[in-house]
């Protein structure tokens, strides 16, 4: 990675012209995931899934512009929040 100072404009970072490319990545550390995952209060899971579906969930993520990983926590993370809003509306016409 190239260490030396540049002025660009913000517009150089919303257009893409700095920072999309693998020479602005690295790897984190251990312990920077680790606090990362303290903070978001994550719990590494496992789970068996078909190979056509992650291979369809990568597909989906990459146009969303994220791994799959994040992504499949996205989707469960509505489904769950408007499963929870529609229990919840049942419940309220139940008890009326």
């Amino acid at each position: 990675m190239n260490d030396t100072p540049r002025t660009h404009s913000e517009d150089a970072w919303e257009n893409r012209e700095l920072g999309a490319t693998e020479s602005f990545v690295r790897k984190a550390s251990t312990e920077h995931e680790k606090s990362l995952d303290e903070k978001m209060d994550l719990q590494i899971v496992s789970i068996r899934l078909q190979k056509s579906l992650i291979d369809d969930l990568k597909d989906l993520a990459g146009e969303d512009g994220l791994g799959y990983q994040p992504y499949i926590r996205q989707l469960l993370t509505h489904h769950v929040r408007n499963e929870k809003r529609k229990r919840a509306k049942h419940v309220q016409l139940i008890r009326k």
